[in-house]
């Protein structure tokens, strides 16, 4: 919903079969769900070229499976947001997603702390220069969630948001904020780009909602921003 109310025209859930019923009761006419049990599965939503942006991690899971389907999808080398399960399946393992991502220059990874710190394992320094670190040895945007945000390049450009809320500290704000990114990532936006206007405007959203928001109505401000 999020990368719809941004702007992509169409959006596919892949999602296991069991929870297809539980996504389409709730979607929009643009958006589709397709069942994701395997490999396979995965291979037909990723078959049609027009899903030129893909997000992988929300809600994925921490099996054996999650660091196979990274790599499969980061294989594509389409416009790629890595969140959450994404992330964490590589912790420890950051050179493992380093040779995944090489020879794609569109990739966002969107860690809070806690996975910045799994993944990276980075110590010492202000939070900016860890930020630049970490998108420098990933050759990848990095957007480092928390009160102050760093969105890092690895081109060494740096911002850091600052009309973050603690409104936003509720469960699947991440997840809103990845399916942003994702559909700028799909109207042609640069990844830094990208993810600072995602950044910014997705805590604009929560300080027009105020006090008491749920993840789920982030989305339905988005449009009027």
């Amino acid at each position: 919903r999020a990368a719809l109310r941004i702007g992509a025209g169409l959006v596919t859930i892949g999602c296991p079969p069991e929870a297809l019923v539980a996504h389409a009761s709730r979607s929009p006419d643009a958006l589709i769900t397709k069942a994701v049990a395997t490999g396979q599965g995965l291979d037909a939503i990723l078959e049609d070229t027009r899903r030129n942006a893909l997000l992988i991690g929300p809600a994925y899971g921490l099996g054996a499976g999650t660091r196979q389907a990274v790599i499969r999808v980061l294989h594509e080398k389409r416009a790629t947001v890595l969140d959450a399960d994404a992330l964490t399946a590589f912790a420890g393992a950051a050179d493992d997603l380093q040779c995944s991502l090489l020879g794609n220059s569109r990739v966002v990874l969107t860690p809070h702390t806690g996975e910045f710190q799994r993944l990276f394992g980075i110590d010492g320094g202000d939070k900016i220069s860890r930020t630049l670190a970490a998108a420098s040895r990933m050759s990848a945007v990095i957007v480092h969630k928390g009160p102050d945000t760093v969105i890092a390049a690895p081109d060494g450009r740096a911002a850091v948001n600052i009309n973050g809320t603690p409104w936003l500290a509720t469960a699947g704000s991440g997840d809103v904020l990845a399916g942003m990114i994702t559909g700028l990532l799909a109207q042609g936006t640069p990844p830094f780009e990208a993810a600072c206007a995602a950044v910014h405007r997705h805590a604009a959203a929560a300080q027009r909602l105020g006090a008491g928001l749920i993840a789920d109505d982030l989305a339905d401000v988005i449009g009027a921003l």
